[in-house]
């Protein structure tokens, strides 16, 4: 590739009250509210520089407008816009400033309908790594992957794979070999995106870095005692795919967040893709409660950002939607 993708590195979604997602996402989970007015809050974790990682948006229903990456130099822009349009796909520049603290920037739209923004600047503020008086909830470290449902997992990781210069990490097969789930990386982890057979294009979660895994715990007992225990929809638990300590948890306006920690290293240029049976146990759960069947069949819609409708989506082309074994 001759341009340079760095990370996922934002997201921006949909709330329907402010102050309520204020209160679950600062004072239950901890992240650092950067800066907020009448129609967002822009948040960032501990350990992040960047102004922000989320942003949460006022709206009358849930809905994601844009996974954003960041890349390495301004050139780079030029270079994935040139990618997009050869394949007549959606692309529109913004300048920077238009976007609270976000440089100048592409937006696109990858071949599923999933908008995308990328940029190489986003204003820096302080790191609070080590401000531990302000550690507080699940003590939100960073911004780690997203994973999204679409209805062709292999056509999907062929796009980002090929054309993006994304690397497998780790893959789901079903028993005639079909691509049902992949997690792929830029930065040297796991995943920075995750795809998964589903109606999509669809958001499923986003995932947080935690610094430990007794973060996890502490956040579940902050969460009890706010009031928001029937908020943790799955976990906490280990993942077998990416040997991930894991907390599924849904916000007030039902957004499914990931609370995350433990995965591992995987910048050598010769590892090779670790491949799971759809139907083994340990795949999704090495040990813990098996996933509800809302972690399956339950996600977000995405926003066009050409027209602001809900993009439009196409039923799994795999008829399997979970595992064999999950009743």
């Amino acid at each position: 590739m001759d341009f340079n993708i760095l990370r996922v590195a934002r997201v921006v979604m949909n709330v329907t009250d402010l102050n309520i997602s204020r209160d679950f996402y600062v004072n239950a989970l901890g992240f650092i509210e950067t800066e907020s007015d009448h129609q967002h809050i822009y948040l960032r974790g501990l350990e992040e520089h960047c102004h922000h990682c989320l942003v949460l948006k006022k709206a009358e229903k849930p809905g994601v407008h844009s996974i954003g990456y960041k890349v390495w130099h301004e050139d780079d822009l030029e270079k994935i816009e040139s990618l997009f349009k050869s394949k007549s796909l959606y692309t529109e520049w913004e300048e920077a400033g238009v976007q609270k603290a976000l440089g100048r920037t592409l937006k696109a739209t990858d071949p599923d309908g999933i908008p995308l923004e990328f940029f190489a600047k986003m204003e820096t503020v302080e790191r609070c790594l080590q401000k531990y008086d302000l550690y507080r909830g699940a003590r939100m470290q960073r911004i780690d992957h997203v994973n999204c449902m679409v209805p062709d997992v292999g056509k999907t990781v062929a796009f980002y794979n090929d054309e993006l210069g994304f690397r497998c990490s780790e893959y789901t097969a079903t028993a005639d070999d079909s691509i049902w789930a992949a997690w792929l990386h830029r930065k040297p982890s796991v995943h920075d995106v995750a795809f998964m057979n589903g109606e999509g294009p669809r958001l499923h979660h986003i995932g947080f870095w935690l610094s430990d895994p007794m973060s996890l715990i502490h956040a579940c007992d902050v969460l009890a005692s706010m009031g928001h225990a029937d908020c943790i929809e799955r976990g906490p638990g280990r993942h077998g795919l990416s040997n991930a300590f894991f907390l599924y948890i849904r916000d007030p306006d039902g957004n499914r967040i990931e609370l995350y920690n433990g995965d591992y290293l995987t910048c050598d240029p010769d590892f090779e893709p670790v491949k799971w049976d759809i139907n083994d146990p340990r795949r999704q759960t090495f040990w813990g409660h098996k996933a509800p069947d809302s972690w399956f069949m339950e996600a977000v819609e995405f926003i066009d950002s050409s027209s602001g409708r809900p993009v439009v989506q196409s039923k799994a082309v795999l008829a399997q939607q979970k595992p064999d074994f999950v009743t």
